[in-house]
Order: structure tokens, then sequence, then C-alpha cells
């Protein structure tokens, strides 16, 4: 029991790190959103849509191709269900993947705008962070259930 602890905390001693990592992306991914709709339409307003949608498409692969799997190989490896209550969350989360990967496409090269591409833009953007809000909300929900229940025996 104490070598299965031991190794299991081996493990995972650096999840929580990958997950603190991931965090401040996302506070800074919250950040650049709140503020893009304070910008002047001109060309400044481009480079901060392509860095905004820099750094949403850093948080959105970090999540699916690091943090995710991390966090269900962790499930996996505790077999207490935990594993299929993750994995159901995850095409919940998909849909907010598929909304931010159109943003990108359609508004991350935004260079001398239309009024119709603003009013779309403006339109998206609100679309884009109800979606983002609700996939917080499941993240947190993937984390404590794949994580934070299995942090003392981790610890231990």
């Amino acid at each position: 029991m104490l070598e299965k602890c031991k190794s299991a905390k081996e493990r995972w001693g650096g999840v929580s790190g990958i997950i603190d990592g991931w965090l401040e992306e996302r506070q800074m991914l919250i950040s650049l959103f709140v503020h893009l709709p304070e910008h002047h339409i001109n060309e400044e307003l481009n480079s901060k849509i392509q860095g905004f949608c820099e750094v949403l498409m850093d948080y959105l692969s970090s999540g699916h191709f690091e943090v995710y799997e991390q966090l269900l190989r962790e499930g996996s490896d505790f077999a207490d269900g935990s594993l299929e209550e993750g994995q159901e969350l995850l095409p919940k989360i998909q849909v907010s993947t598929d909304i931010a990967l159109d943003f990108n496409d359609d508004f991350s090269n935004l260079l001398d705008p239309t009024v119709q591409q603003i009013r779309e833009f403006s339109e998206h953007l609100s679309k884009l962070g109800e979606a983002l809000e609700e996939r917080f909300k499941l993240e947190d929900q993937m984390i404590a259930v794949l994580h934070t229940s299995h942090r003392e025996v981790v610890a231990g």
C-alpha cells in the first residue's frame, strides 16, 4: 500500500504543476478577452485579436493534449469510476473548442475590417465568451473529479 502511494506521488506530483500553469494561462486568456472590446478599430485591434487568438489556441492545445490526458490517466490509475465521469465531460468541452476554433479561423486576421465584419466579430466574441465560461466550469469539474479527489491519496 505504501509503495503504491509512493509510486502515485512520484507519478502525479507533476500534475499539479501542469494544472497550475494551465490555470495561469486561463487567467491570461480571460484578461485578454475582457479587454479586447476596449481597442479602437485599427491595426492595433488586429494585433490584439491575433495575440488573443494565439493565447486561445495555446490554451485549447494545452488542455486537449496535455492536461486532459494527464487527468484521464490519473483517473484510470485509481479505477474508482472517476475516469468514466471525466470522459463524459469531454464532448461537452468539445462544443466550446469548436466555437473557439471557428472564432480563430474567422477573426485571427482582421485587417481593414468592414462594418459587417465588426458586427460579426462582436456577435462571435459574445458567443465565444459564453462558450468559454461554460468550458471553464466543465474543466473545473474535470479537475475536481480526476485530480482533486485523489490529491490526498497521491500526497500520502
